[in-house]
């Protein structure tokens, strides 16, 4: 069984949706990723797209979504739910099946930057590096051994030694 994690932001355009996609890679099925937002933009960044599409991703497997999605009766039972962006870590989360582990990963929103085109994929790729450098330590975890407690200090040292 794979280990669920929903990756969250407020717009759920660019740095959720690229954890969705960097974990999926890197977990090789051990792991499922799902990314949402408290708030969706409605389309993912085309930046983001462009990011993602150079390094070998199907772009057509994202798309920018509310978190309601992922916590019906009907959702997958989470492991683990990061919050990617400040403004997702200080709202009220709906209550997901099976009481995940919450942490909070922060990162800059690439979307944010103005300027050139270069200018905005080098900040897109400067935190899909950031975001990929976690996912790796997220996937060497035990996770299938740990308990609740043990995941989310091991997920909260993450951030911390990044």
């Amino acid at each position: 069984m794979a280990f669920n994690v929903l990756i969250l932001c407020t717009g759920n355009s660019a740095r959720s949706v690229m954890g969705e996609a960097i974990l999926n890679r890197r977990g090789h099925g051990r792991f499922r990723a799902y990314s949402a937002g408290s708030k969706p933009a409605g389309a993912v960044n085309p930046t983001g797209v462009m990011l993602l599409a150079s390094k070998g991703y199907d772009t057509g497997l994202y798309r920018s979504k509310n978190w309601d999605e992922f916590s019906g009766p009907a959702a997958p039972q989470m492991h683990a739910v990061i919050t990617v962006c400040d403004n997702a870590a200080g709202e009220t989360c709906p209550l997901w099946p099976g009481v995940p582990v919450r942490v909070h990963w922060g990162f800059p929103d690439p979307a944010a930057v103005t300027g050139s085109e270069e200018a905005k994929l080098a900040a897109f790729s400067e935190i899909y590096d950031a975001i990929d450098a976690y996912m790796e330590a997220l996937v060497a975890l035990p996770v299938e051994t740990m308990d609740a407690d043990d995941l989310k200090a091991a997920m909260q040292t993450i951030a911390e030694q990044a």
